[in-house]
């Protein structure tokens, strides 16, 4: 999995990129709740992107499982899997809420409900760095920063994916209402 980005700039420019990343794809979602593209109708695919949170969880424990066995590349291939998940999640959960109106919560678990979603959110903003870093610290080789930021990473990605499921099976009555 060793990249060709060897040089100090390269790497340096690599680090920037990965915090430019974590500063503007929070922020761009963020911006997006304001936008409304009228006309359009994504209103399908909350369920679909709720399966996907709960593929990449799986994927994770997965990977977990086969770096645990010394399967490297299947280890390797399993994280990128769940990377294209996690991307393909983005878009499609930006699609629609760029179409729909967000769906407010009307069941009686209201401060369960926002305590996960509150720290899904917060945790959703803050796993992107951390998963960018460690892939970045894999990618180059130096495996010794790639474990220790994965202590970090994993829990937290791990979080986010589940309790993407668990917020989408919570709010998921309310859809159309």
């Amino acid at each position: 999995m060793q990249s060709k980005v060897k040089t100090p700039a390269q790497i340096k420019s690599f680090k920037k990129l990965i915090v430019a990343l974590s500063i503007v794809i929070p922020l761009a979602v963020a911006l997006l709740f304001e936008i409304k593209v009228e006309g359009l109708d994504f209103s399908f695919l909350p369920p679909i992107y709720a399966t996907i949170n709960g593929i990449t969880a799986v994927l994770l424990v997965s990977a977990l499982i086969a770096v645990k066995n010394k399967k490297i590349t299947l280890h390797q291939n399993l994280m990128k899997t769940a990377l294209l998940c996690s991307l393909l999640f983005l878009v499609l959960y930006v699609l629609y809420h760029i179409t729909s109106d967000s769906t407010p919560y009307g069941g009686e678990s209201t401060t369960l409900y926002y305590t996960i979603l509150i720290s899904h959110i917060i945790l959703s903003v803050g796993v992107v760095p951390l998963v960018l870093f460690t892939y970045f610290f894999a990618w180059q080789g130096d495996y010794v920063k790639h474990k220790k930021w994965t202590r970090f990473s994993f829990p937290i990605w791990l979080y986010v994916a589940v309790t993407g499921v668990i917020v989408y099976i919570m709010i998921a009555p309310y859809y159309g209402n």
